[in-house]
């Protein structure tokens, strides 16, 4: 089972490094004739929350086998059971600009897709219950581009994250205190099920914390709508986590450029507003705060066959302009993007951390 975890290492090598050479080499133009669909957009029926009783559409839930979210790092005990029930929508993985939209047979995106679960969502595999759905993922070119179809593609993308919802709901038990997580296009859709489905309703009361990693989340635009605060404390409940993750010297230009281009909650466009920036070690926001606080990131070991977790690890100070510095930055495989951005790498160096912070704030959760 750990040697599967090779995949977010091997599969990426296969399939993420065309778009980051494309992105390093093939500026403008360039880059969106390289990644970006040149097809119309195509209309899809929307999958309805039936369609989610089927478990060929969930890459983990209760019962699955041989499920990746379940996936621990060498050394790493299960641990106490924490009586909550999370929903996590993977990052994108489909990376072919054949279509706007992921098709949900596709061989490559989904492996793809359940390594992004086994090493992301496994920090939250203490829950009684799991879920991380399949969903018709907006292709990756959609973040490069200002064409409408890119967001048409988004919204297709969101009404099978909000399917699959209704069927998480209607499935875990009542009493079970709610966590969201997900990262990249999951975060980015996580912030919009707060606002549709969360906020001002009596659902809010049960999300004991939403993780919205790898996004930026809008402290004007974004969070007065989703409905909770941002976490200003280790053991706050009812509350959001927000970061993205830079090396230094750190160049976020392409990153800042995606958030300008896609409207905020409010309609608007984000511009160059603040956004939420969680330090994962102290489950606070802002501050600085030194390595010897992480308590292990996740590395892949030299000949691949593996990974552990490196302790200490990494540092992390918000900087100024809202990004999560890690410093230096740090050895952890060959996938970082242009300008030291440690994207694919935001939930791995700070794999332990985020797995106590999850633990403690379901526990610091009180039913209505």
């Amino acid at each position: 089972m750990a040697r599967k975890f090779l995949y977010l290492i091997a599969i990426i090598a296969v399939l993420v490094i065309a778009a980051l050479v494309a992105l390093r080499l093939w500026p403008g133009k360039l880059t969106e004739l390289a990644l970006v669909p040149d097809k119309a957009f195509v209309q899809q029926a929307p999958l309805g929350s039936d369609r989610y009783a089927d478990a060929a559409l969930w890459i983990s839930r209760p019962g699955a086998t041989a499920d990746p979210a379940r996936w621990l790092p060498q050394g790493v005990a299960p641990g106490e059971p924490v009586r909550a029930a999370v929903f996590f929508v993977h990052p994108t993985s489909y990376l072919d600009k054949a279509s706007w939209n992921a098709p949900l047979d596709d061989k490559a995106s989904r492996e793809l897709a359940d390594t992004f679960v086994r090493g992301l969502a496994s920090p939250f595999n203490q829950a009684v219950e799991l879920w991380a759905p399949r969903y018709r993922q907006a292709t990756f070119g959609a973040f490069l581009s200002d064409k409408p179809e890119a967001l048409e593609a988004l919204d297709l993308a969101y009404g099978d994250v909000s399917a699959a919802f209704d069927r998480f709901l209607a499935s875990v038990p009542a009493d079970l205190p709610i966590v969201l997580a997900g990262h990249s296009q999951g975060a980015y859709h996580l912030r919009r099920l707060l606002r549709d489905r969360v906020a001002g309703k009596p659902l809010a009361r049960r999300i004991a914390a939403v993780y919205a990693i790898g996004w930026p989340v809008s402290l004007q635009h974004d969070l007065p709508l989703m409905g909770l605060p941002a976490c200003a404390a280790p053991d706050q409940s009812g509350c959001v986590v927000s970061w993205l993750s830079y090396g230094e010297p750190a160049d976020p230009a392409m990153t800042l450029a995606a958030y300008a281009r896609r409207p905020a909650l409010d309609g608007q466009s984000p511009g160059g507003s603040a956004f939420l920036c969680s330090n994962p070690l102290t489950g606070g926001t802002g501050g600085a705060v030194p390595a010897s606080a992480n308590l292990g990131t996740l590395k892949p070991d030299k000949d691949a066959k593996a990974a552990s977790l490196i302790a200490p690890g990494v540092p992390a100070t918000c900087r100024a302009d809202g990004f999560l510095s890690v410093g230096e930055a740090p050895d952890l495989g060959p996938y970082v993007l242009p300008g030291n951005n440690y994207h694919i790498y935001d939930i791995p160096l700070f794999w332990a951390n985020l797995r106590a912070d999850f633990a403690r704030r379901v526990k610091a959760w009180k039913p209505a």
